[in-house]
């Protein structure tokens, strides 16, 4: 995730970062700049089309269909954007459950072998759920429990968790009523987890993206016919900067509809484990 001061606004404008869809639409702006030059050409110089012909009052259905295209673009990207949060949100659920649940352990069990068990195993969940999330499995040296990769890994150290706990009970070490008060956050790992799961494995439906492809691009094609004598040969550079505006909300959404891999703008969770196992190792010592 890319962090920025969002007062520079100097430097958003003239500084392109490998984020800028500028880079990847650059071929395409530059194929649709050539076909508007031919157009235009063809157009005026070649079949010397009037400016009264049918042809050219397809401008009409442009600013009919214009606005309503507007919406749909931004239904897209708050439909994305609801799936960005949806997962931050998540994600400082799984901070806030690992804080609580390492402070009610830290006063239940004084054990040294519980503590350092907990405090491997409470931080390792939220890696091992980031590499989950990205179809990962990143072994680490330890010797405190045995995970088989070919598994759900975050499914395992939830199970060791919960079993370590209910271990601690059978001790005598907590009482029922204390088992009760660890529940809700050793329940919501696995919660979160599906929740995770959910986004990432439900794209936005097929028909949908495809079609807003398919509008765009008959948009911008047909976009040439209708300003040929408008705005003769300076219809290149509209075309380009409209045709770069649609086509890159639709590549931002596209990116931050599943915001746990990457790229630029997806979530830091990278960052957000390392607070968790940060924080959990001042809680525990």
């Amino acid at each position: 995730m890319i962090n920025y001061n969002p007062k520079e606004w100097f430097r958003f404008i003239f500084t392109i970062h490998r984020a800028d869809t500028l880079r990847e639409l650059f071929p395409l702006l530059f194929a649709v700049s050539v076909y508007a030059v031919v157009v235009e050409f063809l157009m005026t110089e070649v079949f010397r089309v009037t400016p009264d012909s049918a042809l050219v009052k397809i401008s009409y259905v442009h600013q009919t269909i214009g606005f309503l295209f507007s919406l749909l673009l931004a239904f897209r990207i708050n439909s994305a954007y609801d799936r960005w949060w949806e997962g931050r949100k998540l994600w400082g659920s799984l901070v806030n459950n690992s804080r609580n649940l390492a402070i009610k352990l830290k006063h239940l069990s004084n054990k040294p072998e519980d503590i350092a068990f907990f405090n491997f195993t409470i931080p390792l969940y939220a890696r091992a759920l980031m590499h989950h999330l990205r179809d990962q499995y990143h072994p680490e040296e330890q010797d405190i429990l045995s995970i088989n990769p070919n598994k759900h890994v975050p499914n395992q150290i939830a199970a060791s968790i919960i079993g370590r706990v209910y271990e601690i009970n059978k001790q005598g070490i907590i009482n029922q009523e204390q088992l009760l008060s660890l529940n809700p956050e050793l329940t919501s790992f696995t919660d979160i987890c599906g929740a995770c799961e959910r986004i990432k494995k439900t794209p936005i439906p097929f028909s949908y993206s495809v079609f807003i492809k398919k509008f765009i691009f008959t948009y911008i094609m047909t976009l040439p016919f209708a300003w040929a004598f408008t705005l003769s040969y300076y219809v290149v550079p509209f075309v380009a900067f409209i045709l770069f505006v649609f086509a890159s909300i639709e590549l931002i959404a596209e990116e931050i509809e599943n915001p746990f891999g990457t790229d630029a703008n997806d979530l830091p969770l990278q960052t957000i484990s390392d607070n968790i196992r940060l924080h959990i190792g001042e809680i525990f010592y």
